[in-house]
């Protein structure tokens, strides 16, 4: 079971990977839909992972890196080699489809682990914030991916 500190390292992580993802779609695609989706994880995420970073402030904690955090580095690393090669339409393609997939397993890790395992009420509280908010970006991924079929 993990620690507040591991829990607290695991969601900032898998947020920054998402911006990251943002970042190069941005750079790359020329689909309305996609750009508007990009746009939305780039500001969403970056403003949870504001929230988080002012929260272990608050409580002086120290986020703890984990191997599910070095996990998602690791395969977020890897997406991002695969999709740089890409481009136009196999491209958005792609990189919703990850999307979807990408937080169909945060979403999960939150629900059944993280905000089970967290002992701070505070901390629970903004993970719970968090998941509400990254299912809706779940079912945004899954519109602009029928759209793109």
């Amino acid at each position: 079971k993990p620690t507040d500190p591991q829990i607290a390292h695991i969601p900032y992580s898998a947020g920054a990977i998402d911006i990251e993802a943002a970042k190069l779609a941005l750079s790359k695609t020329t689909n309305p839909e996609v750009k508007a989706f990009a746009e939305s994880m780039q500001k969403d995420h970056a403003a949870v992972n504001e929230m988080a970073l002012a929260l272990v402030k608050k409580l002086n904690v120290t986020p703890e890196d984990n191997a599910t955090s070095q996990s998602l580095a690791k395969a977020g690393e890897e997406e991002r080699a695969k999709l740089e090669k890409l481009q136009g339409a196999a491209f958005d393609k792609a990189y919703i489809d990850n999307e979807v997939a990408y937080h169909k397993q945060v979403n999960g890790a939150l629900a059944t682990l993280l905000i089970p395992s967290a002992q701070n009420a505070e901390l629970k509280g903004l993970l719970e914030t968090g998941l509400k908010l990254f299912q809706g970006h779940e079912q945004h991924a899954e519109h602009v991916a029928a759209s793109l079929k």
